[in-house]
């Protein structure tokens, strides 16, 4: 009997969580689990509220109370899950830079010159810094797919996939991008950052391997992000969370719309998915929270049904979770962690 097969004898799922354990409580490492969670401490650009590069600890924290039963894989917590280690280095380089980010943000409010050379120079400086961060991304998400890992990105702001998803790229011909989200991210190089969480899919589309993106949910966006989706021939397909919501009230179900949704996707499928993508009651305390969005099961529904379609789920992000005054985001976002990883071992052909 190897190391894995003995924790899983030992181990009782019923138990409390065990705080000496990992990730849900499970007693595997990143060496013995099939689906590896790296953390991104990273949100330099975000430009409303702070707190997400905290949001790996404390989903952390709050998933060692999370049951593990799941109703449709019933002894998925056997395959092991793991959380990478969480990088104090980049953590206090984000902080760094975060600082820095801030006052030139807040110099571009108060009516500053955004070409003044102060601002410009930190412009700069920052892509660099973050080009590494990206690099460093990409690298930590190579070394875990060439040994056989499912891994997940688990922000951070929504900058923070990037690199994930340049490596994924090297594995696999083509595959489309399913971003859940309030709002658009295809701004280029907003507030003057290249890297911008809210240029994300706009840098993801520069990867001629990302063969469409398919946006659900989304309720915030601005005039150039609806004339990039008009001009993309296709190639972005935007579900706006208006027209979803007048489908339901119209007496489409729900079922009938997710088929519509998944119909657009190609075989192999990566999840990008910011937790403002929820209603906000689920997730109050995330940067930037936008009135409407999608219910918890809801988006669970959603996934299933690209599983059960037989489309192959390559790996995801959760981004934007952070805490405030409560552990209620990380709450949920730990439970939609749990569920989106069994569904994606599904789909991998590792659960039943």
């Amino acid at each position: 009997m190897n190391s894995k097969e003995k924790k899983i004898a030992e181990f009782n799922p019923n138990d409390i969580g065990n705080s000496n354990h990992g990730i849900f409580g499970l007693p595997f490492t990143v060496e013995e689990a099939e689906i590896v969670i790296i953390p991104f401490p990273w949100e330099v650009t975000v430009s409303y509220k702070p707190g997400t590069a905290e949001g790996p600890l404390s989903i952390l924290e709050a998933s060692r109370q999370i049951d593990l039963y799941d109703p449709k894989f019933k002894n998925a917590w056997k395959l092991g899950i793991a959380l990478d280690e969480y990088s104090e280095e980049w953590k206090a380089t984000s902080d760094e830079w975060r600082e820095k980010a801030a006052h030139c943000i807040e110099a571009m409010s108060e009516g500053h010159d955004p070409n003044a050379d102060d601002i410009k120079s930190v412009q700069n400086d920052l892509e660099e810094v973050t080009k590494k961060f990206n690099a460093w991304v990409k690298e930590r998400t190579l070394h875990y797919l060439n040994k056989n890992k499912l891994v997940v990105g688990l922000g951070g702001d929504h900058s923070t996939p990037l690199g994930l998803i340049e490596a994924l790229s090297e594995k696999h011909e083509s595959f489309a991008v399913l971003q859940i989200d309030a709002h658009c991210d295809l701004r280029n190089a907003y507030e003057g950052f290249e890297f911008s969480h809210a240029s994300i899919m706009y840098n993801v589309l520069k990867n001629k391997k990302v063969s469409k993106l398919v946006q659900v949910g989304i309720r915030d966006y601005c005039e150039e992000e609806v004339n990039y989706i008009e001009q993309s021939k296709g190639r972005v397909k935007t579900f706006f969370d208006r027209n979803l919501k007048h489908a339901l009230y119209n007496g489409k179900s729900t079922k009938s719309i997710h088929q519509e949704i998944i119909i657009e996707l190609p075989q192999k499928v990566f999840l990008s998915f910011d937790i403002d993508g929820l209603d906000p009651k689920l997730c109050p305390n995330t940067g930037t929270p936008v009135a409407g969005g999608l219910e918890f099961e809801e988006v669970l529904f959603l996934i299933e049904t690209l599983v059960d379609s037989g489309r192959q789920l390559i790996g995801f992000d959760l981004n934007e979770v952070a805490t405030g005054d409560s552990d209620w985001d990380a709450n949920v976002a730990g439970r939609l962690l749990y569920r989106i990883c069994n569904l994606m071992a599904k789909s991998n052909g590792k659960l039943s």
